[in-house]
């Protein structure tokens, strides 16, 4: 199915960002949630191995960048979308525990992701550089505006992946990417209109979301092509009988498992352009309505109502 942008209705009143408390039993799930497609499943579960560590780090960002804003509905969207992301981090980490306890240890290449994000991108500038202090957090804020442009690409990309459903995908999995995925779709502008709101005037806060994109894009491609290469490589029921290779990656993406290259390689250009808003990106409306019918998060919306009550 295309995944082009569906029209969403004009809205009449601005449009919320709330957590939602999900919870997901992996104790069915086999290693490979596709089955005999052991290169899609492990593409799509380099998230696992980025999202733990990369969501936390989100929220610590966006907490120092809370005194700098002015703006009440963005200081909400803002707040709404920090609960969102620490929620996303606890249950990708959930789902390594998982692969660990089906001998697929992820921890040789996790300890890299947080080096990433707690040193190399840590509160203050790596070894010592002289950048003050404000313009690192712009610069960071950038980061986290550039990641979301893909993120917001993937969930509307999931959201819409019949092939999946085709390949009879394991219903937890995909509930727990169409979840995150959707609000992924839900919460696509609020890291822009933060770097934007904080980013400074004109040509330089323009500059540094070039900037931003510029250091993002090449590195969430390396670390995606190691991260599957290393899951396809300690994957204790393959025993060393694949390894990742683009003419597999490529198959996948044939039968819809994955996206295409286009899909994702396009977010570049558009997010370049001075005039881009990321509210351009998926459908609002499609988001929704899968929130709307997501097991967990029905789950979650009823624990809520339940506690309420009570």
């Amino acid at each position: 199915m295309s995944t082009e942008k569906e029209a969403d209705p004009p809205p009449e009143e601005h449009y919320a960002i709330v957590p939602r408390r999900v919870s997901f039993d992996w104790d069915a799930t086999p290693l490979h949630w596709i089955p005999d497609e052991p290169t899609a499943t492990h593409v799509i579960n380099v998230l696992h191995l980025l999202l733990p560590a990369g969501e936390r780090w989100f929220v610590k960002v966006f907490k120092e960048g809370l005194p700098l804003i002015t703006d009440p509905v963005l200081r909400e969207d803002v707040k709404g979308f920090m609960g969102q992301e620490a929620t996303h981090s606890v249950q990708h980490a959930h789902v390594l525990d998982h692969l660990a306890a089906q001998r697929l240890d992820t921890a040789g290449f996790t300890r890299y992701v947080d080096l990433l994000f707690e040193r190399l991108l840590g509160e203050r500038p790596p070894l010592g550089a002289p950048v003050p202090t404000q313009e690192w957090l712009r610069f960071r804020l950038s980061i986290v505006a550039a990641i979301e442009q893909f993120t917001a690409v993937l969930g509307n990309w999931v959201l819409h992946a019949e092939g999946l459903d085709r390949a009879r995908a394991d219903e937890v999995m995909l509930d727990l990417l169409r979840w995150h995925g959707a609000e992924e779709v839900e919460h696509r502008a609020v890291a822009f209109d933060m770097y934007q709101h904080c980013g400074g005037e004109g040509l330089p806060r323009y500059a540094r979301r070039v900037a931003g994109m510029t250091v993002t894009a090449p590195v969430m491609l390396y670390l995606w092509i190691w991260g599957s290469a290393y899951l396809i490589r300690h994957d204790p029921q393959l025993a060393g009988r694949l390894r990742y290779s683009l003419t597999e990656h490529n198959k996948a993406v044939g039968k819809g498992l994955l996206p295409t290259w286009r899909e994702i390689g396009s977010a570049l250009p558009r997010y370049l352009r001075r005039s881009y808003h990321p509210s351009q990106e998926g459908s609002l409306r499609k988001a929704v309505a899968y929130l709307a019918q997501s097991p967990a998060a029905r789950a979650a919306a009823g624990a809520v109502g339940r506690a309420a009550i009570a």
